[in-house]
């Protein structure tokens, strides 16, 4: 079992990307199960206590060099855009005068 940062693959990566949409519609015709959440502890439980262990265990080298919106937080974009930083802008100004 792995711990600590995964190794990018660009092979891997490309693959990924390039599996066609039509290839999982045939999937999805011919096994009903096929794609559903939670239908891994079904079909093989094995492999999904092995990738839930995976999973937690580990974590993506090039997770924090992606920009990618579907790894935003909700609560630090709505905590930036009510004014927060500003706040602590000013709050760190008044401390920097009061000091010098």
């Amino acid at each position: 079992m792995k711990i600590g940062p995964r190794k990018p693959s660009l092979k891997k990566s490309v693959k990924s990307r390039t599996t066609g949409k039509v290839k999982r519609q045939v999937k999805k015709s011919i096994n009903p199960t096929y794609g559903k959440k939670g239908m891994g502890w079904i079909n093989d439980p094995k492999k999904a206590a092995y990738n839930k262990v995976y999973n937690k265990t580990s974590f993506d080298a090039m997770d924090g060099l992606k920009n990618d919106s579907s790894n935003t937080d909700d609560d630090v974009v709505t905590c930036l855009s009510c004014g927060c930083i500003a706040f602590i802008i000013i709050i760190l100004f008044i401390i920097i005068f009061l000091i010098l």
